[in-house]
């Protein structure tokens, strides 16, 4: 599935310089940083949050999780949590589930960037499919999706003897 319509478009609107890379399918971030022979704090994943009955975009690195109670406080919610299955299908119909780039006005959502990326000078995420990765300057990113700079991960557990 070639990069879509809407996102190049997008992108092209706003005279934003990208590429496109194509590698074996993969669904994990880890393994998409992995495919692209990036870093996985180099690789950016997005995240869906449901909070107060709004949809949150997080951008996080690759190789770190959303600390949910840091999120709820951060975010200002009652209550956070993923967005399942079924809701990710339904608010990035054009894209693979799981495989949604980090574009919140595409998707009529806020985005939150993970302090930890600010540093990079370009970002690599998941461009609607698990084959194609975008990458672009951060510095693009961030003029183009407004995002609120805050600190949301944590290391994963590491599950012993699993």
């Amino acid at each position: 599935m070639p990069l879509s319509e809407r996102l190049r478009s997008f992108l092209e609107s706003h005279s934003i310089e990208y590429s496109v890379t194509v590698h074996p399918r993969a669904y994990t971030a880890r393994e998409v940083a992995a495919a692209e022979h990036l870093p996985p704090r180099e690789m950016a994943k997005t995240v869906v949050l449901f909070g107060d009955g709004e949809y949150f975009m997080v951008v996080i690195p690759a190789n770190k999780v959303v600390d949910l109670p840091e999120a709820r406080l951060t975010l200002g919610s009652n209550q956070v949590r993923l967005a399942s299955e079924d809701e990710m299908g339904k608010l990035f119909p054009d894209c693979e589930l799981g495989a949604m780039p980090p574009f919140g006005s595409l998707y009529h959502m806020p985005v939150y960037l993970d302090s930890s990326l600010t540093g990079e000078d370009r970002i690599a995420f998941n461009a609607g499919t698990h084959r194609e990765v975008l990458h672009m300057n951060m510095s693009d990113f961030r003029a183009l999706t407004q995002p609120s700079v805050v600190s949301l991960v944590r290391e994963p557990l590491i599950a012993h003897g699993i």
